[in-house]
């Protein structure tokens, strides 16, 4: 016999899933004659359902050849009110009114059960169905049942942890339990168990996606709690969040088209028959030629007049469904929902919301951004409105994947406590090399950040750790180890900041991705959409996520748009953001002092560990790079390098470097690096001894700084400063502002000099001094070196390592196992 042991019908009424109670939705719409026909033409022998506390549907079908009544009963331990399904299969009638009777505590059920001789399996045994499902629980279930169910719903880890648990029971295993319990069990050779399979279909979608294989008996009436003579296998096609949310899907959208009628649009409407195919198990036949032809009039209608931006979010969605659809055909299943393609059912319902999503996502972040910019908060809240009714048609996806992730530190400590030493499992390597997911919006900069990131990906892959960058940029990348580039679904530009560039990023394949890798860890870089991403797959998949603030963004905000509003407002953002997150990372004391001021939680945050390669730069690269490269190669280099923008304070530099020039005819300026302000700083010291390089990186970089004699950095917005570590290291003396994270990465008067910032006389005064003093130039030089030598890149990335891991520990330790 083949049998689904475990589908529900229309007499499943009450949802477990908030979306689906929130639209007042059945947890399943199926007739159980569908159910019936279904099975069989999916090669059952035998049919059954098993609703919730219900056999009305097993009623229905009863009389038909090979049908019998199941249900699925909901019970609990007394002691805490820890809810668990059990399937009761094979029963009679007057037995479901007991079993009703006794379905309060699970004990008095089981011993119902096993007086009545009823074939009885705990589904979904590892599910945790109140959130009180513990490890302790989970125990007394061996000693209680024989029979547990493989899940054809339900993650694929739990039904392996599963199998491993039962194969690793043992006589003494058993005996441990029963003593630490209290408990004896209700079976003989308790250490002895069955698996079956079901599918637990509510939207008639996966009906025998998981079934149970008897040998011995062939008819559903022998079905009994004597299974040691006979043979049972399950066979079970693992699910994947995407099957949950496409059930979610169907189930919704089931209830929509029952009660609005939507059948009597399938013929004209090219949208509903979509629906229909995509999400209804069996869908009507082909539309007729006249009909074909109304969809392509209407098409042709709706292309001439495009929506404008996200005010009504069913007319935007609406069109650019149509329009997919148009423009790809391939999307629409085949009649009958018979697949041609190498995608699943649900791989392609995911394809065609995915790509919905980043074709309406755009049009919402631009007028977001649009009315963020121009202070219209009206409205700004109306686009905040649509964005959340998107967010509600995606949440079948937040919900699969979220559920799909909730019990996995508890699959991992029941496999910890019960499998064999020597059993090899994903589940044990799940749980045990740390992996992180590093989200960034800069690796592609050209900056200290997008440097330090690359550094990072290469000291990673050097020790043997799992840390991934996950960056979106549009442009092809050469496929890289440790890094995932996503193509961004948009591009929005700032008119202030033309350089700098807003990608929104595809959050479903982000979250699709994270899951599939298992990352312990999220980590983010940035508040931008891709920071919002990171927040979200962290949530959705409940993983620690913590967040370094490298970036004064308020301040940079009020400086590029000189609108104070605009600097509170992003304070507000930022605030907000970095609350979220379980650490936060200062790159320095001031940033971290500047953060607990705002409001954060102080325990919250730490000063991370910053270092730099002091094997790239290293004094002994002084070889006269500049002996080609600058108009006079002589006298003392002043050396700039990074961004070369306003608020950098660059255009005190060059004042102060005017000055000095009066007075000082053995100096040169040199600027390494790009930006904004370049043109305008080339044309403000055109008649000064200053040359412009550009960007530089690798030996170049290195030997520009070895090469020149002391370092400028006169910003005041930095959180950090790399540049200046890297300087340093190049045995350079530094020359920086007393405001932001630059300050605490020098020895003052030993190492560099420290100046007001924003005082173009203090960063004058300072120039002066170490030009005037060659050996102070030189013994600040050899200490800032020395200094250096103690903070190597290798160092700090393992100690960052260890953070991450300290915030990712395992909260339940493994038990003893019986020797």
């Amino acid at each position: 016999m083949r049998i689904d042991f475990h589908v529900h019908s229309k007499y499943s009424k009450r949802p477990s899933q908030w979306l689906l109670q929130k639209i007042n939705c059945p947890e399943s719409f199926t007739d159980p004659l569908r159910i019936y026909r279904m099975a069989q033409k999916k090669g059952m022998t035998a049919v059954t359902i098993s609703d919730h506390n219900s056999i009305d549907g097993a009623m229905e079908i009863a009389h038909l050849p090979g049908a019998f009544i199941s249900e699925e009963v909901t019970t609990y331990f007394p002691e805490d009110g820890c809810k668990l399904h059990v399937l009761a299969l094979n029963i009679r009638e007057e037995q479901h009114e007991e079993i009703q009777r006794f379905r309060r505590n699970v004990f008095d059920l089981v011993d119902y059960l096993n007086q009545e001789n009823i074939l009885h399996v705990v589904a979904h045994p590892l599910y945790s169905i109140n959130g009180r499902l513990t490890p302790e629980h989970v125990e007394k279930l061996f000693l209680l049942f024989k029979n547990f169910e493989l899940n054809g719903s339900r993650n694929h880890r739990e039904n392996q942890c599963l199998k491993d648990v039962l194969n690793a029971l043992t006589p003494e295993t058993i005996a441990r339990l029963a003593d630490k319990h209290d408990m004896q069990p209700r079976m003989k050779t308790p250490w002895i168990k069955h698996v079956f399979a079901g599918s637990d279909d509510h939207s008639s979608l996966n009906i025998a996606r998981a079934f149970t294989e008897i040998e011995g008996i062939d008819r559903p009436e022998d079905l009994t709690n004597n299974l040691d003579s006979i043979g049972v296998s399950a066979n079970i096609r693992p699910a994947i969040p995407l099957t949950m949310a496409h059930n979610l899907y169907g189930i919704a959208y089931q209830f929509y088209r029952n009660r609005f009628n939507l059948d009597r649009y399938t013929e004209a409407d090219q949208l509903i028959r979509f629906l229909d195919r995509s999400l209804i198990a069996e869908t009507p036949h082909e539309p007729r030629l006249i009909t074909r032809l109304y969809g392509f009039f209407n098409h042709r209608k709706r292309k001439r007049s495009q929506p404008g931006g996200a005010g009504s979010m069913a007319v935007l969605l609406r069109h650019e469904i149509h329009t997919l659809l148009a423009d790809h055909p391939d999307l629409l299943p085949a009649d009958g929902n018979e697949n041609d393609s190498h995608l699943s059912p649900e791989e392609r319902w995911f394809d065609f919301v995915n790509q919905v999503c980043n074709r309406v996502l755009p049009h919402i972040g631009d007028h977001l951004i649009n009315q963020l910019s121009g202070a219209n908060l009206f409205s700004m809240f109306n686009t905040i409105g649509s964005a959340a009714g998107f967010y509600a048609l995606l949440a079948p996806y937040f919900i699969a994947y979220s559920q799909f992730a909730k019990d996995r530190e508890l699959s991992n400590a029941i496999h910890r406590r019960f499998s064999k030493p020597a059993a090899p499992d994903a589940l044990e390597r799940d749980a045990g090399p740390m992996s992180v997911a590093h989200f960034t919006d800069t690796f592609y900069d050209v900056n200290g950040v997008a440097l330090t990131l690359r550094q990072s990906v290469r000291t990673a892959l050097k020790n043997g750790k799992d840390l991934t960058i996950i960056t979106c940029n549009p442009d092809e990348r050469p496929e890289e180890p440790g890094i995932c580039n996503f193509k961004p679904i948009g591009v929005y530009g700032l008119p202030e900041y033309a350089e700098q560039q807003i990608y929104y990023p595809p959050v479903l394949e982000m979250l699709n991705y994270c899951y599939e890798r298992g990352f312990a860890h999220i980590h983010t870089a940035t508040p931008g959409p891709i920071g919002l991403a990171a927040l979200a797959v962290a949530r959705i998949l409940k993983l620690p996520i913590s967040g370094t603030y490298h970036t004064s963004i308020p301040q940079y905000a009020q400086i590029l748009t000189g609108d104070e509003a605009i600097g509170d407002l992003s304070w507000k953002f930022i605030l907000w953001y970095y609350d979220q997150l379980d650490t936060i990372y200062a790159p320095s004391k001031s940033t971290m002092d500047e953060l607990i001021e705002k409001g954060i939680a102080a325990e919250k945050i730490r000063v991370y560990p910053r270092g730099i390669d002091t094997e790239r730069f290293h004094p002994s690269k002084r070889n006269g790079f500049f002996k080609n490269r600058l108009p006079q190669d002589h006298g003392i280099k002043m050396l700039y390098v990074g961004r070369v923008s306003k608020e950098k304070n660059l255009h005190l530099l060059a004042d102060a470097f005017r000055r000095l020039v009066r007075t000082a005819d053995n100096v040169h300026l040199v600027v390494v690096g790009d930006g904004p302000y370049l043109e305008e700083m080339k044309a403000e010291t055109k008649e000064l001894p200053c040359s412009f390089t550009g960007y530089m990186d690798g030996e170049d970089l290195a030997s520009a700084y070895a090469s020149s004699d002391i370092f400028v950095f006169p910003s005041a917005t930095d959180t950090f400063g790399n540049v200046v570590l890297e300087a340093q290291a190049s045995g350079l003396p530094v020359i920086i502002t007393e405001q932001g994270g630059p300050v605490e990465n020098v020895l003052p008067d030993r190492t560099g000099l420290v100046v007001k910032a924003g005082d173009v006389n203090s960063l004058h005064r300072a120039m002066v001094r170490l030009v005037s003093s060659h050996d102070l130039m030189r013994s600040m030089g050899s200490a800032a070196r020395h200094y250096m030598e103690e903070r190597s890149f290798d160092a700090a990335f393992m100690k960052m390592w260890d953070m991450y891991q300290g915030s990712t520990a395992d909260p339940a330790p493994p038990l003893a196992r019986a020797s």
